[in-house]
């Protein structure tokens, strides 16, 4: 038996984030979600989180200028709770020992669109 699928009408509104990230060591996929899952239960705490519905979707390498590791990300979260997501990933600088810059370059509906800022 199959699975049935969800309409539209009840599935939840994402959206996505790019982000660029600026470190002085090299990371992976996984380092990003901890950095993101860590900088909002710091500031938004677990019950607020768990309402975000945050998840990696792609984790690129940019390779390295002027010292720094550039990387750019894409982040799905909930549509009601996009501008406190911002906020949460602009209060990191450090992960690990290391400083850090993660910034938002943009916001779209859908992965395809949210491509084209990187």
């Amino acid at each position: 038996m199959r699975l049935k699928v969800l309409p539209p009408t009840l599935r939840k509104n994402n959206r996505y984030l790019t982000l660029d990230i600026k470190i002085v060591s090299p990371i992976d996929k996984d380092d990003v979600v901890n950095i993101i899952w860590d900088a909002c239960i710091r500031f938004q705490g677990e019950c607020m989180t768990s309402n975000f519905n945050l998840w990696v979707m792609r984790f690129y390498e940019c390779g390295k200028n002027d010292g720094y590791y550039s990387y750019k990300s894409i982040v799905r979260c909930q549509r009601d709770y996009v501008e406190e997501v911002r906020a949460a990933i602009s209060l990191v600088n450090k992960y690990d020992g290391n400083k850090l810059a993660v910034t938002t370059i943009g916001s779209s509906g859908t992965i395809k669109a949210s491509k084209r800022f990187i």
